[in-house]
């Protein structure tokens, strides 16, 4: 047995539905409720009276009649929840959940999903009528043209545009004060006017997968040129030429996506059809408004565009059923339009009951009814939009053409229509897409600016002596003789902090990484005995998230401040196409400076010095590819409460940045006790030690002298890390080594000990080169 559908509403759309539904082999039967005159016209098609809103009703019969599939063409039914209650008898919707229909339902609730979402839109602000006031001081102070929309359902009418603020205040006042839109208008939303061409994609989704249909135009004004009275839509074409692929190819990514997974993530998941209005600004395309159903005129022009392959009960089965990617969406070459045919009087009131003639049409034109009615054998207007005449040619001039001469076959009185439908599609002045930008490109040198602008009081908080920490210019400047060096030495590193990038990524805390990023490189500067007076950073995206950013560089100047450098400028690279959605990537320069007479290592380090160890922070910034593969083999997430520290979760516990040792260890040197320094990064105490020792030399470092910290012995547990690769990659509780004489040991140990870390003697230079590890089976106790 076939499948049998129950698709509810009367409109052109629920014809054009039916039309392309009936011709499915699927299909045994199709239920129409209440239908027009055209849909019970159609093959395996009946109309059905009954009330469309009386769910309950609509159950007792498509359990009667064996429903296998019900189609809600008008937003209100999927607004009210219908889908909840076929979802209790076990019969599919195609069409979302009371949840999800909100898109449309609530355009506050919308433009928040999309802020959540930082799916581009125009910068709005909602109001309930009892902020009137507040309303109509934002209209006034905004500083630009807005649009207010009526927060609920209007019959696509609750939009007005004014042109001067006189306008806009007046506009308020009818839909806050005067309640002409009903309750839709008790909270409005009051946005930014965007310019440029405006598009509709339509959209099949299952909630996981989306295939967007071509991009198409409407024609919402009565009268020609544009202008008159707004109406649900007098007019429609697709493909829309302003539409490039590279256009289509960012709705996509930046809005269609986005917005099925996030309504996924947030436990609504979309399934039937979204359609969406775009502008398409300079800067890019901007969503307008959802749509949780098919729209109208599109629908009548994008259903002879599908190809004759393209079952549309398949498709709409796998929607509800969620395996959408198994079935095929193709449409064919050329150009579908949609002339509607309205009552006299429409877009306010118009007369009923008048007989429509109907003479034959071109083979390429297919007369979808809307407002009709059928009396007897006469089928007679009963609604403001009567009929919508579609036409499919190879060309946009071919299909209007022969729209056209499907218009001039019918007749009835009162009939009113547009002639200029596809004007933009003619007129290749018109409406044109602009000419391509930066931002078009993926770059938007707003965000940039918006980003200096945000971290210019973290920048400043840097300064010191030799700096102003002023950002904004092709430079940055540092007076080095303010400095009082008398002989100094200019000492620079660079560095970034690996892979612990994807755990704040992942773990969503960006400040963090930022000190990072200082430590490693003023540390490198500490072991030759500098003081770190300026940073620069660098920071590359593919796409400036510009909150993101600026925690990064929050972090940056946290870290600065305590290295007691100035941070006097940066690169903020925007690159599309070179990192994934949501990644960035860091690199750090450093610069600082020593009297030249006190640079470390000294020329007398010698076997029997003694090695002192100052404890580490945590894992700092080395050895992460290894710690996210053991936390990965743990059973653990980075949401997990931390092992060793249950007040904080274990993604927070691996970010603890890097130790700067720059208060605690720069005056011991600066004094002349120490003769040298390793900072332990990647490659641990095997590697980085050496570094620092003549040649000839080597030392012994006694893991007994210090505990392993808990986060070392997490990894070494679940990881089943030896202890002597543990040493060889972490810094395992020590993140300085320091050299000094026997002679000094103790002068050293009183100095070093009025800082943050803990300091250890942890062994001695040795005459045989290399790093001896002793008693290791002390970090397995």
């Amino acid at each position: 047995m076939g499948v049998r559908i129950l698709l509810l509403g009367n409109g052109g759309r629920e014809h054009a539905l039916a039309w392309k539904l009936s011709k499915s082999h699927l299909l045994d039967s199709l239920y129409v409720c209440p239908g027009n005159g055209g849909t019970a016209l159609e093959p395996k098609t009946v109309n059905v009276d009954l009330p469309p809103s009386d769910f309950p009703r609509l159950v007792d019969f498509a359990v009667a009649n064996k429903i296998d599939l019900v189609v809600p063409g008008p937003e209100q039914p999927l607004v009210d929840g219908i889908e909840t209650h076929f979802r209790k008898v076990g019969i599919p919707v195609f069409g979302p959940t009371e949840l999800a229909a909100r898109m449309e339902g609530s355009k506050a609730f919308s433009k928040d999903f999309m802020a959540r979402h930082n799916i581009p839109t125009a910068a709005y602000r909602v109001f309930t009528n009892k902020q009137v006031n507040e309303a109509i001081d934002y209209v006034r102070t905004c500083a630009h043209k807005v649009v207010i929309k009526a927060s609920g359902l209007a019959a696509g009418k609750g939009v007005l545009i004014p042109e001067t603020t006189e306008e806009a205040i007046a506009g308020l006042q009818e839909m806050m004060v005067k309640n002409v839109f009903g309750d839709a208008g008790s909270e409005v939303v009051v946005e930014e006017l965007l310019t440029g061409p405006e598009v509709s994609v339509l959209a099949f989704s299952d909630g996981y997968t989306i295939v967007p249909l071509p991009a198409a135009q409407d024609h919402k004004r009565i009268g020609e040129g544009d202008t008159g009275l707004n109406t649900g839509g007098m007019g429609a074409y697709a493909p829309a030429g302003v539409a490039k692929p590279a256009i289509m190819d960012r709705i996509m990514k930046e809005a269609l996506r986005p917005t099925i997974d996030g309504m996924r993530r947030e436990g609504f998941p979309f399934v039937g059809l979204l359609f969406t209005g775009f502008m398409l600004t300079p800067s890019g395309p901007k969503v307008l408004e959802y749509n949780v159903r098919f729209g109208d005129p599109e629908t009548e022009a994008l259903m002879l565009l599908l190809n004759d392959e393209v079952d549309l009960v398949s498709v709409m089965m796998a929607c509800a059923k969620h395996h959408l990617d198994s079935v095929q969406i193709a449409v064919r070459p050329g150009f579908a339009v949609s002339v509607v045919l309205a009552s006299q009087g429409y877009p306010g009131p118009y007369p009923k009951g008048k007989v429509i003639e109907f003479s034959p049409v071109p083979s390429n034109v297919v007369v979808f009814h809307a407002g009709t009615s059928k009396i007897g054998n006469d089928i007679v207007t009963s609604g403001g939009r009567v009929l919508a005449v579609s036409a499919y040619a190879p060309s946009i001039e071919e299909a209007l053409e022969a729209a056209y001469v499907g218009v001039d076959s019918i007749s009835f009185e009162g009939k009113t229509f547009r002639r200029d439908i596809g004007h933009r599609a003619l007129d290749t002045t018109h409406d044109a897409a602009p000419g391509l930008t930066y931002a078009q490109a993926g770059v938007s040198v707003d965000a940039g600016n918006d980003l200096v602008e945000r971290i210019k009081p973290y920048v400043r908080s840097t300064r010191r002596t030799g700096a102003d920490a002023e950002i904004g210019g092709f430079g940055g400047v540092f007076d080095l003789k303010a400095t009082g060096y008398n002989d100094p030495v200019l000492v620079s590193g660079t560095d970034g902090v690996g892979t612990k990038l994807r755990v704040a990524v992942d773990v969503g805390i960006h400040d963090l990484v930022g000190i990072d990023l200082v430590a490693m490189s003023v540390n490198d500067l500490l072991v030759q005995g500098a003081e770190p007076l300026y940073f620069l950073d660098y920071y590359g995206c593919g796409k400036l998230d510009v909150p993101v950013a600026a925690q990064v560089v929050k972090g940056i100047a946290d870290g600065c401040r305590q290295a007691g450098c100035a941070l006097i400028g940066g690169e903020t690279a925007e690159m599309p196409g070179m990192y994934s959605e949501g990644d960035y990537d860091l690199a750090g320069f450093a610069v600082g400076a020593v009297e030249r007479n006190r640079i470390l290592p000294t020329a007398d380090i010698a076997a029997g010095d003694i090695l002192l160890g100052i404890s580490s922070s945590g894992l700092h910034s080395n050895g992460f590819s290894l710690a996210r593969k053991v936390v990965a083999v743990s059973g653990l997430s980075y949401d997990s409460p931390c092992p060793w520290n249950t007040d904080v979760t274990l993604g927070r516990a691996l970010l603890e940045p890097t130790r700067i040792y720059i208060s605690q260890v720069l005056p011991a040197a600066q004094s002349g006790l120490l003769k040298g320094m390793s900072h332990i990064t990647g490659g641990g105490f095997i590697e980085n030690i050496p570094r620092v020792l003549p040649q000839n030399l080597g030392c012994f470092v006694d893991a007994s002298t210090w505990a392993l910290p808990p986060v070392f012995k997490f990894l070494a547990h679940h990881g089943g890390i030896a202890p002597l690769e543990m040493a060889r990659t972490f810094n395992n509780g020590l993140g300085m080594v320091i050299i000094v004489s026997p002679d000094n040991v103790d002068a050293a140990i009183s100095a070093l000990s009025k800082g943050e870390g803990t300091v250890y003697r942890v062994g001695e230079v040795t005459a045989k080169p290399g790093v001896e590890m002793r008693n290791l089976q002390h970090w397995s106790s």
